[in-house]
């Protein structure tokens, strides 16, 4: 996230084009697809303490590299890098809750686990919007994002050292067992999200900006609003829990496949205007924190005995999205247009949306 919201600064500091954009955002995804992947080995062997930590060492990293990047070379290592801290520590909180939290109580539990990213992106979206005010370099802004980032390391590091290491038995066949029909619409519609929130990302703060901001704002500081309205929004995963008991999963899914394809589709509509930057980001934020609470607490459902390893699956169907879709609306944009490719991106989730019946989202256990 924090690489879309500094593309300006990136495309100006080491003349990038649009397909590059997506590459480079593309990287950064594979980066967490590998650190799913390191994350559940480290989890199963080591416990939850060696993948949390080693993400935020990668974090920190990152940024570090980030900051200091003297070409595009160095800061694809630097973004794919702090990326691939997302996959380190994201899927032990699902095991820990799996384990410490009752079971009524685990969706909501999982919904603020992951609507926590919200604070940090209003968070960025400030540090960006301090930039553009006082004229500071972006590089002050990442130097901030890597000691912020240390400082949660060392933190996390005397809080996990004190816990227990009890490690998570594997069972055999585990990760052939995951392939159910019952859990084919999870994976597709993480799939869907993943590539629709990896398109907005990295494309839609930039797009506003480079057709003019909208009134009143100074035009620097449209992306820095882009990412603090997507953060605010985003709050609403604390409710996902809630909204599913009141409306049901299938109807919630329908929801925010709509609300991700509604998302891209308006700056290409309404690119220049209060209105579609506030609906835009706004639906966007809703869209990735109450999918990715969705997603931690049905994985968890459909394979109560494996709750870590069906969340890596459920998250890797998304990263394999979010590696595929920067990259082909790159392309796509410099070759018809990024309108049209913002509109192109709203097809797969409307698709699934249009799609899903109530039939197909079974929220049993399947049994393994």
């Amino acid at each position: 996230m924090g690489f879309g919201l500094f593309v300006p600064e990136f495309r100006s500091e080491f003349a990038m084009s649009t397909s590059a954009v997506g590459f480079v955002s593309s990287l950064g995804f594979t980066g967490f697809f590998l650190g799913l992947l390191i994350a559940q080995a480290l989890l199963i062997r080591r416990g939850p303490e060696a993948p949390v930590l080693s993400g935020l060492i990668a974090a920190t990293a990152g940024m570090g590299i980030i900051t200091f990047a003297p070409n595009l070379f160095v800061l694809a290592l630097g973004v794919f890098l702090a990326a691939s801290s997302a996959g380190f520590a994201w899927t032990p909180f699902n095991d820990a809750v799996h384990r410490k939290v009752f079971d009524v109580d685990r969706p909501t539990a999982l919904s603020e686990i992951s609507t926590g990213t919200s604070v940090g992106v209003v968070a960025a979206g400030a540090a960006a919007l301090i930039m553009v005010l006082t004229g500071l370099s972006w590089r002050v802004c990442w130097a901030f994002f890597a000691i912020a980032s240390a400082v949660v390391l060392i933190v996390n590091w005397a809080v996990l050292r004190k816990i227990d290491k009890d490690t998570t038995s594997m069972p055999r066949g585990a990760w052939r067992d995951l392939l159910r029909i019952a859990a084919l619409p999870l994976f597709a519609i993480a799939f869907a999200y993943g590539t629709t929130s990896a398109i907005y990302i990295s494309f839609a703060a930039d797009h506003m900006l480079n057709r003019g901001g909208v009134r009143g704002l100074p035009t620097g500081a449209t992306p820095a609003m882009v990412f603090m309205v997507y953060g605010l929004f985003g709050l609403a995963g604390l409710t996902t829990g809630r909204v599913k008991r009141a409306i049901g999963l299938p109807w919630l899914l329908r929801l925010v496949m709509l609300a991700g394809a509604l998302s891209v589709a308006l700056p290409a509509v309404l690119p220049g205007s209060w209105v579609g930057l506030t609906a835009s980001a706004g639906l966007q934020g809703v869209h990735v924190m109450m999918t990715s609470a969705v997603l931690a607490f049905w994985s968890e459902r459909l394979f109560p005995r494996l709750p870590s390893l069906s969340f890596t699956a459920a998250l890797l169907a998304t990263a394999a999205g979010s590696v595929l879709g920067p990259a082909f609306a790159g392309v796509a944009a410099e070759a018809f247009g990024v309108q049209t490719m913002f509109l192109g991106a709203a097809v797969l989730p409307t698709a699934l949306a249009l799609a899903l019946r109530n039939r197909h989202v079974r929220e049993r256990a399947v049994m393994v």
